[in-house]
């Protein structure tokens, strides 16, 4: 079994990675542990993410002898749509991802990520508040 994490610090973080330990640890999962970014996103500002993303992949799943890599995601793309092509491409069989409370008109004008994800992803989405 494949997991894709979608790593964002704005939402529920450590529960994100709680749920996604323990899937891996249930399935023997190999675990995708990714981060969208914008094209215009400073180099130094990768490498940071980068490195925490690393980071994490060691003290959650390494630590847990859960497989794991860490991609940084610069392809133009919006989010959702980032998240969901990689899924595809990685032919992952879940995608577990965080919510954030957004009101109405920041959807509106903004969108949703998770939305878009849970709606076009060819895999179920598990997502966590």
């Amino acid at each position: 079994m494949k997991i894709l994490v979608a790593y964002d610090k704005n939402t529920s973080t450590s529960k994100v990675l709680d749920k996604a330990l323990k899937r891996a640890k249930e399935s023997k999962a190999y675990v995708y542990l990714i981060r969208t970014c914008d094209s215009d996103t400073r180099e130094r500002e990768i490498r940071e993410l980068e490195h925490r993303l690393n980071e994490i992949r060691e003290e959650v799943f390494q630590k847990h002898g859960i497989e794991s890599e860490v991609h940084i995601l610069i392809r133009g793309l919006a989010p959702g749509e980032d998240i969901v092509q990689y899924a595809y491409e990685q032919d992952v069989d879940e995608i577990i991802i965080g919510l954030k409370k957004r009101s109405k008109v920041e959807k509106m004008v903004f969108g949703s990520t998770a939305q878009y994800v849970i709606l076009e992803a060819h895999c179920p989405v598990l997502t966590v508040k």
